[in-house]
């Protein structure tokens, strides 16, 4: 069965107040250097091969998973060859 790794993402220029918070975080901790952090979402769906898989995988992202005015999305299938890892 197929498997998509959804990640979703604040557009840049969009606050991020979770990646500041870390960045934050990671500053009070002695990291120096660090000057910006993004923090996301990661979804991974397995479907059904039903020959559109990237059609409605698009739509889910669009309708659902992610807010297309303020976040970006990026779509990758997982490669059944190698267990579920990226591709």
């Amino acid at each position: 069965m197929p498997k998509a790794l959804v990640y979703v993402t604040y557009k840049a220029g969009v606050l991020d107040p979770q990646g500041e918070a870390v960045r934050g975080a990671l500053s009070s901790l002695g990291f120096k250097g660090v000057n910006d952090v993004r923090v996301g979402k990661y979804i991974e769906i397995e479907i059904d091969d039903t020959g559109n898989i990237h059609t409605e995988l698009e739509r889910m992202c669009r309708d659902l998973l992610a807010n297309p005015v303020i976040e970006d999305y990026r779509i990758e299938m997982a490669d059944e060859s190698t267990n579920g890892e990226r591709r």
